[in-house]
């Protein structure tokens, strides 16, 4: 089988408007075959999902969902562009699954369209802060350039974990969220889009009282 390039992955995306994983997966099928591999991605239905990028998705549910006794909750919208959709199993398995994504992996975005300018700058001194500490310990500077290459990989990782679109599924671990989505626009027919979500967990933001419980002991002791 020939190497499927990234600059070929991207030529078939931008011919089908397919997801970057179907696109690689077809490209492989069909050993770099580009002709080929539209036509399995034609007959999938994927080609699909660009042609409802522009539709209105105004339909969908708002789910709730509480995992480990109450101790983290979920609330999240997605929509889909008819009442019919949201009411079917496939449509509300995969809001159930993406609640439970967001339980288990914190994301802090729906997607990088979503993060704040002051965010990235905020990651970016931190990023660039530790490569400081980094180069005081070791005594060694790295050059200006190497150093934005590795806060510029650096930054690229933060956005894959704190991007729910593009975290791993914990049900598919060869997918990403944003394969399954387009995955299931293509097989409903229907634009379906994340639009929000907000993740709450027991004791968060609570400043909790430290005890030591040595020193309470060796208290209770002395005064008795």
């Amino acid at each position: 089988m020939s190497e499927i390039s990234a600059s070929m992955v991207k030529s078939l995306r931008d011919r089908t408007g397919a997801g970057m994983m179907a696109c690689r997966d077809a490209l492989r099928e069909t050993s770099g075959d580009e002709e080929k591999a539209i036509e399995i991605i034609q007959k999938k239905g994927l080609s699909k999902v660009a042609k409802k990028a522009g539709a209105i998705a105004g339909d969908g549910l708002v789910h709730s969902y509480i995992h480990g006794a109450g101790r983290v909750g979920v609330l999240i919208e997605v929509n889909c562009q008819t009442d019919f959709v949201a009411r079917g199993e496939d449509f509300q398995q995969f809001v159930q699954d993406t609640a439970m994504q967001v339980a288990a992996e914190n994301p802090l975005f729906v997607s990088e369209d979503d993060i704040p300018e002051n965010e990235l700058l905020a990651r970016t001194a931190i990023f660039r802060g530790q490569l400081d500490e980094e180069a005081k310990a070791t005594g060694k500077e790295k050059p200006a350039a190497a150093i934005e290459k590795i806060i510029e990989g650096k930054l690229a990782k933060w956005k894959k974990e704190a991007c729910l679109l593009d975290q791993v599924s914990i049900m598919h671990d060869d997918k990403t969220i944003r394969d399954l989505l387009e995955a299931l626009t293509a097989k409903l027919g229907e634009k379906i889009n994340i639009r929000r979500f907000a993740r709450y967990e027991l004791g968060e933001g609570i400043e909790k009282k430290k005890t030591d419980l040595a020193a309470e002991v060796t208290e209770a002791l002395k005064g008795s």
